[in-house]
């Protein structure tokens, strides 16, 4: 071998040893870095003091974190060495979620540069991340030129359902000129009512039903847009959409909540930034033009739209169109009691199209479709009409047994879509200001000389836009129709606030039903921001009522200066579920308040500790004694579900306090509710731990129980009550509103799990699966709102669409599929499924958590138990598998040997439980 050859070859050794000496010394770089509630590079932000996390990347040498180093800059180029707002330094801290911004004040408008890196366990640094961005909205009313600017539309209303009066929609419009030099713009809007908005003839966004709804008389949220690509230089025209919305529309019993239902307003403010640097700002003001001579003759949120194709007016959003015929608008100083914010959560969009429909009948003039899945949202229809015809569209949830339209649900909301054709042949037609809660459209006013076909509908789902955030699936068919009617359920009923419907005169924010299924939708969907930002409206109404009471709807539309148990405890309820699932702290900074002031009311109407206020109690209970609108209640005495009540949320206030570091009220709420618990027992239980009443409820032993409102002698003999309720009603749950959700959780800490399986698989009325057999595609109001049987309940309460049974989808996530947390956030979690192969044989559940995916995933097949778990990064996870063959256990194919990444905790009698490191796992063990 020549020397020359044995050189290189060296040479080439040294330097592989190198190259992999290298990469397994690199660090990966953070990734999906989130602002506060979960944004990701937003524009428009909310707020100027937000927090960080992101997500460190899983591998076989990199688990958790040890240290961190955030550094924040008014541009790029400035970071990392450089920045100039803030530079966390080197922190020794394994947290990496929630970190509060520290740095300099931070202004409307301002465009912000962030980066972190991370030590992992064994002290190496990673890379930098990716530059993530963030630029804040206009903070404050004294950032806004502009002027509310629209058309009186008050003196020309007319009287539409209940003698209401409805506006027109408003077209308004502003055209303006710019230089050539443009280098970005941004739009600032909102508007009293809800609005579309256009630049040059293209929409701004695909938002929907903008700017949404919060208490208008405290706040109204404004958007912002990037509209530079949609600039040009010369002669640019804005052009806005608007009608009533919440604000000025008919919104439940019609009373005038907001400005005595004045008219439409639109606040809108266009900075276009030169490359100079100069601004042009265009503004709302005196000098827009408006018309109500548009298509769109009426809109309203229960009732349905109006539209005259007879009355478009082609190009009229364009820089070509001429105005010149139209009114002059009026205009309305920003008034200093309400505050103009950024809006804090996601907008509703339309988010699926639903095209999988079919005809079930036809007449000579109309047509029904069956879109084979209750839903929330809007048709697209695409029908043939002859000119000046009307097409009529109606919506219903079911049919009677006739097959014509059950709408006596939808009481006094007409819920119809008109289109009024201005030529023959085919049109197309999607309504803009309003929204439905249907699965079957009925078409009437086409051309009939055509044959209807199924491509004329469609369906278009909309909500808020919150992303998925938990899938669950199993082996059993209706199990897996429960889960996908929960969470169409919550799509259905999440439209900018948590409704309670989506189909009637109501769709209120009720807090009861929010409050019970909170959990839920956390596990199913991304709902931080949606929560949070829902809680804020709930702050600004209790600010009007000096006594802490929380109204049972927020925004709170009745203004009948009451609240109810159950109900007004999701102030502090829902900030409890927000921090466990999440791990952030600053949701109980916001709310602490509002929940000590809610404890506050209670103990301003309580005698000898038990409160005297209003409460819808076990709302919707199935067998009530009592029939009619006071069954509705339920059979758990009000003073009972108060005083529950009344300690639970000062028992919660009390830990909330501990974990904000409040030591002295977390000792005086503590107290507190030790006292109201005494009081409790004392008025409401024997010494056999039996409910003192003639008519015994699940729900009265559930809410002592779960709300630990008992003695330990006491609260055993009541589990014992309890179980002979249940098994009184043959093994039937016999819950509402309120005990519903506590039901697995109590009798799973009870150790009766078997027995919440059989309540769940039950197929006959009262249970989940019945309403399933009677073809329900989303959670129903009521146990029994139909049967095949029977037919519809006689109730016109009876919405086919409501969120709040579904709470059960916590326990199929925790027990069935086995994923939860121990610690808040998940920086802990539990993987403990308890299988019962009487009903099915295999469950998985998956969980985006603030650290990163976590799974479990289990089977049974050939007498063996698989488990499939991934453990996300910076956590740990207790394993507990529930058969005790540790001899025969097996993790990733071998025999199980403790090592750096698994220990064994204990090998009790019937399960082994395992704390493991992040990774991914395969467990096996003899069934």
């Amino acid at each position: 071998m020549h020397l020359k050859t044995i050189i290189y070859q060296v040479l080439f050794f040294f330097s592989f040893l190198g190259i992999t000496s290298c990469a397994q010394n690199y660090i990966q770089k953070p990734n999906k870095l989130k602002l506060s509630e979960g944004f990701i590079n937003p524009v428009g932000f909310y707020n100027p003091k937000p927090t960080f996390s992101w997500q460190i990347p899983l591998s076989d040498t990199n688990k958790s974190q040890t240290a961190y180093q955030i550094v924040v800059a008014s541009s790029p180029d400035l970071l990392p060495n450089s920045a100039d707002l803030w530079d966390s330094k080197k922190q020794q801290s394994e947290q990496s979620t929630w970190i509060q911004y520290k740095g300099k004040t931070l202004s409307s408008r301002q465009k912000v540069y962030w980066k972190v890196k991370y030590w992992n366990q064994n002290g190496q640094a990673s890379t930098w991340s990716d530059i993530n961005t963030f630029e804040l909205g206009l903070l404050n009313n004294s950032d806004w030129k502009a002027k509310w600017t629209g058309l009186d539309t008050a003196k020309d209303s007319i009287k539409g359902v209940r003698k209401f009066l409805m506006h027109r929609p408003q077209y308004l419009r502003k055209s303006f000129d710019l230089p050539s030099n443009i280098e970005s713009a941004r739009l600032y809007i909102t508007s009293k009512g809800i609005f579309d908005v256009h630049l040059n003839g293209e929409d701004v966004s695909d938002d929907v039903l903008a700017p949404g709804w919060t208490p208008y008389n405290k706040r109204i949220e404004t958007l912002t847009y990037n509209v530079t690509d949609l600039l040009s230089s010369g002669k640019n025209a804005i052009a806005v959409e608007l009608a009533s919305g919440w604000h000025s529309g008919r919104i439940s019993r019609g009373k005038a909540v907001y400005e005595n239902f004045a008219s439409p307003k639109i606040l809108c403010q266009l900075e276009v930034t030169l490359k100079d640097g100069s601004k042009e700002i265009i503004v709302s003001d005196a000098s827009w033009r408006g018309t109500t001579n548009g298509p769109i003759r009426l809109a309203g949120l229960y009732d349905g739209e109006v539209y005259n194709a007879n009355l478009e007016m082609p190009n009229w959003t364009t820089n070509t169109f001429d105005d010149a015929s139209w009114k002059d608008t009026e205009v309305e100083a920003i008034a200093d009691s309400v505050k103009l914010a950024p809006k804090r959560h996601e907008t509703v969009k339309t988010t699926a199209v639903l095209e999988n429909v079919e005809i079930v009948s036809t007449t000579k003039s109309s047509v029904i479709f069956n879109m084979k899945q209750n839903m929330l949202g809007v048709p697209k229809v695409t029908v043939p009409m002859k000119k000046g015809d009307t097409l009529t569209i109606r919506f219903s949830e079911m049919l009677l047994s006739d097959g014509t339209f059950y709408t006596k649900n939808y009481r006094s909301a007409k819920s119809t879509d008109y289109y009024i054709a201005a030529k023959d042949g085919v049109i197309e037609y999607t309504p803009k200001f309003t929204f439905h809660g249907f699965q079957y459209i009925e078409l009437s006013g086409y051309d009939n000389s055509v044959k209807p076909t199924t491509n004329w509908v469609k369906g278009l789902v909309q909500h808020s836009n919150f992303q998925k955030n938990g899938t669950f699936t199993s082996s059993h068919e209706k199990l897996n129709q429960l889960q996908s009617n929960i969470t169409w359920g919550l799509r259905d009923n999440l439209l900018d606030i948590p409704t309670d419907c989506p189909q009637r005169d109501e769709r209120l924010g009720w807090t009861g039903d929010a409050q019970v299924i909170s959990p839920t939708a956390m596990y199913n969907y991304k709902m931080h921001a949606f929560w949070t930002a829902w809680l804020q409206s709930m702050r600004e109404t209790q600010s009007e009522h000096d006594n802490g009471l929380v109204p049972f709807i927020i925004p709170d539309v009745l203004q009948n200066n009451r609240a109810s148990s159950g109900w007004g405890d999701a102030c502090v309820i829902i900030p409890w579920d927000i921090y466990n699932t999440t791990g952030d702290k600053t949701v109980l900074e916001e709310n602490y308040e509002m929940g000590k002031k809610w404890v506050g009311y209670y103990q301003s109407k309580s005698n000898n500790y038990i409160p005297t206020i209003h409460s819808f109690r076990d709302w919707l209970q199935p067998y009530p004694e009592k029939g009619g609108k006071m069954g509705n209640r339920g059979d758990t005495p009000g003073s009972f579900v108060n005083a529950a009540y009344f300690a639970h949320s000062a028992h919660l206030v009390s830990k909330i306090a501990g974990v904000l570091g409040n030591i002295d009220d977390e000792k005086k709420y503590k107290n507190l509710y030790k006292e109201i618990a005494l009081a409790f027992e004392n008025k409401f239980f024997d010494k056999n731990g039996k409910y003192q009443n003639k008519k015994q409820t699940q729900t009265a032993y559930l809410l002592a129980i779960y709300f630990d409102l008992l003695q330990p002698e006491t609260k055993i003999k009541a589990q014992k009550h309890l179980l002979e309720t249940i098994k009184n009603a043959d093994n039937h749950l016999g819950t509402g509103f309120l005990g519903t959700p506590i039901l697995p959780k109590v009798l799973d800490d009870m150790g009766e799990i078997e027995l919440m399986y059989k309540i769940l698989f039950k197929e006959t009325y009262p249970s989940w699966f019945y309403s399933i057999n009677q073809g329900a595609t989303t959670m129903w109001e009521r146990w029994n709102s139909f049967s095949k049987a029977n037919g519809y309940n006689p109730q016109s309460m009876n919405s086919l669409n409501h969120y709040a049974y579904g709470a059960v989808g916590q326990w199929m996530y925790e027990r069935i599929a086995g994923l939860s947390a121990i610690e808040p956030g998940y920086k802990k979690l539990r993987i403990a499924p308890i299988p019962n192969t009487e009903f099915l044989n295999a469950a998985a559940a998956s969980l985006n958590t603030s650290y990163g995916k976590a799974s479990s995933s289990w089977k049974i097949e050939n007498n063996t138990f698989n488990l499939d778990v991934v453990i996300p990064p910076n956590t740990t996870a207790e394993i507990n598998i529930p058969y005790n063959t540790l001899d025969s256990l097996l993790v990733n194919g071998n025999i199980f040997k403790e090592n750096s990444n698994i220990k064994l905790i204990d090998s009790e009698k019937m399960s082994i439980k395992i704390l493991a490191q992040p990774g991914t796992y395969n467990f096996q063990t003899k069934f």
